[in-house]
């Protein structure tokens, strides 16, 4: 008797489908947990990729307009340095 284990009391059919049911449903309200947060992700995801494009459309504008800042200061040191020669006192 001391190797006997100890069983489960057997359960009838009733007890047994309303652990069925009871399992159904929240599997069922977990899939729709995840559904429901499949959705938000995907808002997201949409959300962060239309930030992104609109990142990189600034970071292009923000490029050209580097350029055309240093084509400016090199025109004007250009300037300055004909200024210069041209006001040096002579040798």
């Amino acid at each position: 008797m001391a190797n006997e284990e100890k069983q489960p009391p057997k359960r009838n059919i009733d007890d047994r489908l309303d652990a069925l049911t009871m399992n159904a449903e929240l599997f069922s309200r977990d899939l729709e947990q995840f559904r429901a947060e499949g959705e938000r992700l995907h808002a997201d995801v949409e959300t962060l990729r239309a930030s992104t494009a609109d990142l990189v459309i600034t970071s292009r504008q923000d490029g050209e307009n580097i350029r055309a800042l240093a084509r400016i200061a090199e025109i004007h040191e250009r300037r300055l340095t004909a200024v210069e020669g041209d006001s040096a006192p002579p040798a």
